[in-house]
C-alpha cells in the first residue's frame, strides 16, 4: 500500500470564497474513489485547522502500489479535478508519497 499526502495553500481570497472552493476540491477529490483502478480510499480535510497550521487542506489517500499511484496521477478524471477545482485557486502544494 502506498500512502499519498497532499497539502495545499490557497489563494488570497475572502473567507466565504475559501470555504466554497474547499467545499469543491473536497466534492471533486473524493468523488473519485471508485472510478481510478487501485484508489483505495481518499479523503480531504478542509475543517478544524488550528492556528499554527500553515496550509488550508489536506488530501490523503491510499493506494494498492506505486503503480496504481502513477495511474492516479495522470487519469482523466483526476486530471479534470486537478485542472478545474485546484491548480486555479492554489498558491502552494507539498506532497509526500510513502509505503505503508
Amino acid at each position: 500500500m502506498v500512502k499519498h499526502i497532499i497539502l495545499w495553500t490557497l489563494k488570497d481570497m475572502s473567507d466565504s470564497e475559501k470555504e466554497s472552493v474547499k467545499a469543491g476540491i473536497k466534492e471533486g477529490l473524493e468523488g473519485l474513489k471508485g472510478k481510478i483502478p487501485g484508489l483505495v480510499e481518499i479523503k480531504v480535510n478542509t475543517s478544524g485547522r488550528l492556528a499554527s497550521s500553515n496550509a488550508d487542506l489536506m488530501l490523503d489517500s491510499t493506494f494498492e502500489s506505486e503503480e496504481a499511484l502513477k495511474g492516479y496521477a495522470k487519469h482523466p478524471e483526476h486530471v479534470a479535478v486537478a485542472d478545474s477545482k485546484v491548480r486555479p485557486f492554489t498558491v502552494s502544494r507539498s506532497c509526500l508519497d510513502f509505503e505503508v
